[in-house]
């Protein structure tokens, strides 16, 4: 997001009162997840897209070395947004993650746009 972009939410955030936070979705999954997952990857990736396209997921991927979780980061005015998400996540449904849970997480540094160039 562009720097005049990100000033210009911040001031709507103000200005509104909506105060956005950000949310890590961690998943754990089961050791042949890369396996399993085919059947289920496209309707997982459309969730995935449809998130980052309203702006609420901002960075997805899979951990590796093992491959044993994934992190979703959102930023939303609530975590429902998150817990929604895992809940209607096919890898959820389907019984590839064994569990899941959402974090808040403070964000010290990248929060606001850079003075310098």
């Amino acid at each position: 997001m562009g720097a005049l972009f990100l000033i210009a939410d911040r001031r709507w955030e103000r200005e509104k009162g909506n105060k956005m936070n950000y949310y890590a979705l961690f998943y754990y999954v089961f050791d042949d997840f890369v396996a399993r997952r085919a059947a289920y990857r496209e309707e997982h990736l459309r969730l995935v897209r449809e998130a980052h396209r309203r702006g609420e997921l901002l960075l997805a991927g899979a951990f590796t070395d093992p491959a044993d979780r994934a992190l979703l980061l959102f930023r939303a005015p609530e975590r429902s947004v998150a817990e929604d998400f895992a809940r209607n996540d096919p890898y959820v449904t389907r019984g590839l993650v064994t569990r899941w849970e959402v974090r808040s997480w403070a964000v010290v540094i990248g929060n606001e746009p850079s003075s310098g160039t």
